[in-house]
């Protein structure tokens, strides 16, 4: 069982930076590969970042490379999303998610909001 914690949502302005982070528990959570997903309202729930808890992979959605950074820090076991340059259109719920396979990701946090205002 994996448990995962976002904090650091909030309201910013547009050209704005927030930083969202993901503490992650669990016996076997370091076998997982962890990711960021967003849902805007009346959206469907879209992939934004992942990373591994080893290794350098790293990988992006079209729409926020360049602007987000996904990071570890495994002495704590968190998930970092640092975002900057913020458009209106990232405003969405945030989640964090482990996945441990290739078919899709097994667990979910509870989600923190981001509003950026224009």
């Amino acid at each position: 069982q994996v448990q995962l914690v976002e904090s650091g949502g909030g309201l910013v302005q547009a050209g704005g930076s927030l930083r969202l982070s993901c503490a992650a528990s669990g016996r076997t959570v370091r076998n997982y590969v962890m990711g960021w997903f967003r849902q805007a309202p009346g959206k469907q729930r879209e992939f934004v970042a992942s990373i591994p808890w080893s290794g350098p992979s790293t990988f992006y959605t079209d729409s926020v490379k360049g602007r987000f950074t996904i990071s570890r820090d495994n002495a704590k076991n968190t998930v970092y999303l640092q975002m900057n340059s913020l458009k209106p259109e990232d405003t969405a719920v945030y989640y964090c998610a482990a996945r441990l396979g290739v078919l899709g990701y097994d667990y979910w946090g509870q989600g923190t909001q981001v509003t950026v205002s224009s």
